[in-house]
């Protein structure tokens, strides 16, 4: 089972129109509501895949009660922490070109207590896990060290732990050395300090991250795919071209893609990792996964018949020099 926490879900609506106009009235030419957050997204893309997953969310309020409704049909194991403010509510609005523009509330302040409560939780569904996924922003006033402060916990206790979010708690929780970081390419620049420009940028970076006492990095790049990091391995891989309906959620099912093969007994797909971490199959997985939720509307996640593995293509970079080549072409 692979056991995710979101800190800070939502209801998502997506809207699609021909061209963003400010200050103007659009027409909208279709519209969706789907169950949003990092770590509720990785569980949906799993549970569609058949894996068990289970979601470790606050709930409270109208969208605390739309958000578990929307999951009610989702075939996921469901774990909700009360809290007394109402969860977000966040609007995607897509053009026709794939331009995509985000209004994401900052979400409900939790107390120390109902904190304690979802850290408490997440520890508790840890038991049964083989992995355990800590996903997105905190709420507002949340210490920056929350995320660490759970890894800290669960270190030693069996699960290997996953971290994708961004800012102070992302480079928190790193300092309590997590199995996995998926950074994306911003997050990745923030981290390192300086612009990612090319892969042999990227790479170079996530060298750091796994010097610093991380595992793996593995990041995703968009268009240009992901690059996997390991202490003894590299590997870059890239999808067919697409044309992209929403990016929403992508990274998250890039993400879940990794994890249900990196975990995934022999045989499956991308299973090809006997430490449990996953390799070029995992990752030519997950770059496939990526690519097929970009591809849908809103935020969707990819279920079997949506992913298609053909076009996908894996580069091993472990012995190629950062600066030269195609490392050092621009993204």
């Amino acid at each position: 089972m692979i056991v995710t926490l979101t800190a800070n879900p939502s209801v998502d609506r997506t809207i699609e129109v021909a061209a963003l106009r400010p200050g103007t009235v659009i027409r909208a030419r279709a519209s969706r509501v789907d169950a949003g957050g990092k770590g509720v997204n990785v569980a949906r893309a799993l549970a569609a895949h058949g894996r068990k997953a289970k979601a470790v969310l606050p709930s409270g309020g109208a969208e605390g009660a739309q958000l578990e409704a929307l999951l009610a049909s989702a075939e996921l194991d469901l774990l909700t922490v009360r809290i007394a403010g109402s969860i977000r509510a966040n609007v995607t609005v897509v053009e026709a070109d794939g331009t995509t523009t985000k209004l994401n509330e900052p979400g409900p302040r939790l107390s120390r207590h109902e904190l304690d409560a979802l850290a408490a939780a997440v520890c508790d569904a840890a038991c049964a896990a083989q992995w355990v996924v800590l996903s997105g922003s905190l709420s507002p006033g949340a210490p920056a060290d929350w995320y660490a402060a759970i890894i800290e916990r669960l270190r030693g206790t069996g699960p290997k732990i996953a971290i994708d979010s961004s800012g102070r708690p992302l480079a928190r929780a790193i300092g309590a050395r997590p199995d996995l970081v998926k950074p994306n390419r911003e997050e990745l620049a923030e981290l390192a300090g300086r612009p990612i420009d090319t892969i042999g940028d990227v790479v170079g970076a996530a060298r750091t991250l796994v010097d610093s006492g991380v595992h793996t990095v593995l990041t995703s790049l968009g268009p240009a795919g992901a690059v996997l990091v390991r202490r003894d391995a590299v590997w870059h891989a890239t999808a067919a071209a697409i044309e992209p309906r929403s990016t929403v959620g992508a990274g998250d099912a890039l993400l879940a893609g990794y994890l249900a093969a990196a975990s995934a007994a022999p045989g499956a797909d991308g299973a090809d990792g006997a430490d449990g971490f996953g390799g070029p199959g995992a990752l030519a997985e997950a770059v496939a996964w990526g690519s097929a939720a970009a591809a849908l509307p809103g935020s969707g996640m990819p279920g079997p018949g949506d992913v298609s593995r053909a076009g996908v293509r894996v580069t091993d970079l472990t012995d190629l020099d950062l600066a030269g080549g195609d490392l050092a072409a621009r993204l």
